[in-house]
């Protein structure tokens, strides 16, 4: 199929209801609470300890397997629901919360490839409106950049106990840590209810690492499917769809990037990268 033929009003439609629908605390929250009753994605409750979202495919997974690999105990974290009530309501709490992002032309790219039932028109305004809805509450989080996140995720993990007074071990991002990250990731497919419970703060470390064994040439985490190239994980493929894609964005509303990329330098700051 085509990516026109994927791309019914149908489907635009239900996009469109989840993006306006997840920017209500009041509304969305309770429906995310029985769609998702865990181990994840973790939706905000009394149980949360910390706070790691943001938009798709801003680098929430690396960050949540590294900052838990770190931790001497598990941290209940709500995560992984890529919606900006859930970060509102934080911010509310006071909570420890992290806030991921990556320029526009990156996650934008990436969630086409994984979600090929969505219009680049409206993934450019999910984008833009997820930050801005984000915007009044930005003094009350810590903003994680993309790059920073997967190079220096201890130097940002030090703003998070700066700023809320924790003691969160900071993440060393070394060759073995690296690599237990990816195999995380690429596991992530077989719905492991240990490994996505690691995520969530309700399976240690030692549990987790416990649970690890070899199949063929992969790692199972005692998961229900087998587990597949991880869509969270880069790869060769999702490159060069990626790259088959870079032309639809040139082609795209230029009205349509700028506003994204504003929202995405208004919110970033001074830790916003250049567009390339």
């Amino acid at each position: 199929m085509t990516r026109a033929a994927h791309v019914t009003p149908l489907r635009r439609a239900r996009h469109l209801a989840r993006v306006r629908l997840s920017e209500s605390p009041t509304l969305y929250l309770p429906i995310a609470r029985r769609r998702y009753p865990g181990p994840s994605p973790e939706v905000i409750g009394d149980a949360t300890e910390m706070v790691v979202d943001g938009y798709t495919r801003c680098g929430s997974t690396f960050t949540v397997y590294a900052f838990q690999l770190a931790q001497p105990r598990p941290v209940r974290l709500a995560h992984h629901l890529h919606a900006s009530a859930q970060l509102v309501v934080a911010a509310r709490r006071g909570l420890p919360t992290l806030a991921v992002i990556r320029a526009p032309r990156g996650a934008v790219l990436s969630q086409l490839v994984r979600e090929p039932h969505v219009d680049l028109r409206d993934v450019l305004v999910a984008y833009a409106r997820f930050y801005e809805q984000l915007l009044p509450h930005r003094d009350a989080m810590v903003v994680g950049e993309f790059q920073q996140l997967t190079h220096d995720l201890a130097g940002v993990v030090r703003r998070v106990n700066d700023r809320f007074g924790t003691d969160y071990a900071e993440p060393s991002l070394d060759e073995e840590q690296r690599r237990e990250c990816t195999e995380l990731a690429t596991a992530r497919s077989s719905l492991s209810p240990v490994l996505l419970g690691f995520e969530s703060g309700t399976v240690s470390r030692e549990q987790l690492r416990a649970a690890r064994t070899t199949v063929g040439a992969g790692v199972s985490y005692g998961g229900t499917a087998p587990a597949t190239q991880a869509l969270w994980v880069p790869s060769a493929e999702r490159e060069q769809e990626k790259a088959a894609l870079a032309q639809a964005w040139e082609e795209a509303s230029p009205r349509l990037r700028y506003r994204a990329q504003l929202a995405y330098e208004r919110f970033a700051g001074a830790d916003a990268q250049p567009p390339s």
